[in-house]
C-alpha cells in the first residue's frame, strides 16, 4: 500500500511540474509575440517615414538618392 502512495505522489509531483512547465512556455510565448508587434509596429512607422520622404524627391532628387546623376534631358545615369 504504501508503495502505491509513494508512486501516486510521484505521478502527481511529474504532472504538476509540467503544467507549471507548460505555463511558463506560455507566458514566455506571449511576451515573445507582443514583443514582435512592437517591433513590427516600430518597423511600420519608420516604413511610413521613409516614404513620405521618397515622395517628397523629384526625379533629379530621386537619382541622386540612388547614386545615379542627373543629366539633362531627364536622365539618370
Amino acid at each position: 500500500m504504501r508503495e502505491y502512495l509513494v508512486i501516486g505522489g510521484a505521478v502527481i509531483a511529474i504532472a504538476l511540474l509540467g503544467i507549471s512547465h507548460w505555463q511558463g512556455f506560455q507566458r514566455g510565448a506571449a511576451s515573445e509575440r507582443a514583443a514582435t508587434l512592437t517591433r513590427s509596429i516600430d518597423l511600420i512607422r519608420e516604413r511610413s517615414k521613409t516614404n513620405a520622404e521618397i515622395n517628397r524627391l523629384d526625379a533629379a532628387g530621386l537619382c541622386r538618392e540612388l547614386g545615379g546623376r542627373w543629366v539633362q534631358p531627364d536622365t539618370c545615369e
